[in-house]
């Protein structure tokens, strides 16, 4: 073999200098970019705008009453039904062990270390109410802030967005008290999870507790002890928000897959998770709206803070006759100094969509699960809906109630007689209380198998299980 020229070797070297170089700049300009791009970050006005809303709206979430303690403390007087006669107030008193068994919890970051420990080997009395006084003190009881008086008494009691959206970690099981068997995942006193659908929350028996019931008495057109029974038939994990709506106590018949599955049942609903919504065109079951409409919604009418709110569709009378009648749909024009909701909208929306939403909350097999991928998205349907990777329809994703086999009660009372296709990411943050609005299907077995008969899909029992694996994995 002849050995190359030198003008060859020359033309060689030379291009291996210039791919050199070229390589060098190539590697330059990445540097560069990434320099760019990161000061770009940096200097970039919309992000500083972005951190510093989701941080005030984490204080909202957590922490606003947006003025309601002078409905839940100074009309209802539930402030008084906490302290108990003993401490100035009505009845036995809400004691700690008592305030667990409603689904109330604890933030423990809130807590001296000391007092976690005494809590921990006994030595607290969690059955004396003025610890639980303590405990709102110390801003400790995540959802309900105490209002106090100079002598330390409570002077009222306001109720904040993390009450029903919110709970906290297992990171101290033994604290529970034995007194819930909480949700997967969850505990009694730990971290703050927001976001988190607070299944063992029993609202209605909390707002029984109040000694004045007569607004609401008024409102529905019935007595206090009236009101109690149904608050009182909700049961852990559930809500009524259409209630002061529609007057609508108890679903007559409950129908699933052309089978009547209960009469008379509570129409309260169980609570959504709050994270998981960006991308999602609309908030709740029925679909009242997007983010900010149903954070007015809730704000003004169910806990019944101080602002504006706009919805004319709550004038028909047909529908919402309560509502009609009492001008719900559009509230007192106050004076925007005294609106305490509405200039927190935008942050409380841009919290709640940057909340992440958190990994499995029990094992499950990862090979069934891929099988079970195949069959979502194949045989089962399920992604025609709940389109991967939002879990809902990009878009209007709305369904009448003969589209999934059941009755439309909770669907008529919403403003387009539908429901909504519910995002299911993160489906192990809510299995206590069952699946649906309703939670008439009690696990996701009953679940499948009401799909696969709503749907004919003729899934096998091995398929069914598989399906039940991908969707415990399914992740936001």
């Amino acid at each position: 073999m002849s050995r190359p020229s030198l003008r060859v070797v020359r033309v060689l070297a030379i291009s291996g200098v210039l791919l050199m170089a070229g390589a060098a700049m190539t590697r330059l300009g990445h540097v560069a970019t990434a320099s760019t791009t990161e000061k770009s970050s940096a200097s970039n006005s919309a992000v500083e705008n972005a951190i510093h809303k989701v941080r005030e709206g984490e204080t909202i979430f957590r922490f606003d009453t947006f003025g309601d303690q002078e409905f839940w403390g100074g009309t209802l007087q539930l402030h008084k039904a906490i302290e108990g006669a003993g401490l100035g107030g009505v009845g036995p008193g809400v004691s700690p062990k008592t305030a667990l068994a409603v689904g109330l919890k604890v933030d423990v970051d809130a807590l001296p270390k000391s007092l976690v420990e005494q809590i921990g080997r006994g030595a607290v009395n969690l059955n004396d109410p003025a610890v639980t006084l303590a405990l709102l003190k110390l801003n400790a009881v995540v959802g309900v802030k105490g209002f106090l008086t100079s002598s330390g008494t409570l002077r009222s009691v306001g109720i904040e967005c993390a009450l029903c959206h919110s709970t906290v970690d297992n990171s101290h099981p033994a604290l529970c008290a034995g007194q819930v068997m909480p949700n997967p995942g969850t505990g009694c006193i730990g971290h703050r999870l927001d976001g988190w659908a607070n299944r063992d929350l029993n609202v209605g028996a909390i707002v029984a507790l109040a000694p004045n019931l007569k607004p609401f008495a008024d409102l529905l057109g019935t007595d206090q002890a009236t009101v109690r029974k149904v608050l009182n038939s909700w049961g852990p994990g559930k809500f009524d928000a259409e209630l002061i709506l529609d007057g609508k106590a108890f679903n007559p018949e409950q129908v699933t897959d052309g089978v009547v599955t209960g009469k008379n049942v509570p129409a309260a609903t169980l609570l959504p998770p709050a994270f998981g919504l960006g991308g999602v065109n609309l908030h709740t079951w029925i679909g009242w709206g997007s983010v900010p409409h149903w954070n007015a919604f809730v704000a003004n009418l169910d806990m019944h803070g101080k602002g504006r709110f706009f919805d004319p569709r709550l004038d028909n009378a047909a529908q919402f006759p309560i509502a009609a009648a009492h001008g719900f749909g559009d509230l007192p024009h106050i004076d925007p100094d005294s609106d305490l909701i509405t200039k927190k909208l935008a942050a409380l929306q841009l919290y709640q969509l940057s909340i992440p939403a958190p990994k499995p909350t029990v094992a499950f097999d990862k090979e069934a699960a891929e099988r079970g991928d195949v069959l979502f998205s194949g045989k089962a349907g399920c992604n025609n809906c709940h389109v991967e990777p939002l879990w809902t329809e990009p878009g209007w994703n709305m369904h009448t109630a003969s589209d999934v086999c059941i009755d439309s009660f909770q669907a008529d009372r919403g403003p387009d007689h539908r429901y909504r296709t519910s995002p299911i990411g993160a489906l192990t943050t809510h299995l206590k209380g069952g699946f649906y609005h309703d939670g008439r299907f009690p696990d996701l077995n009953a679940v499948v198998d009401h799909y696969d008969k709503c749907m004919k899909l003729g899934l096998t029992g091995g398929e069914k299980s598989d399906l039940i694996q991908y969707l415990i994995s399914l992740q936001f």
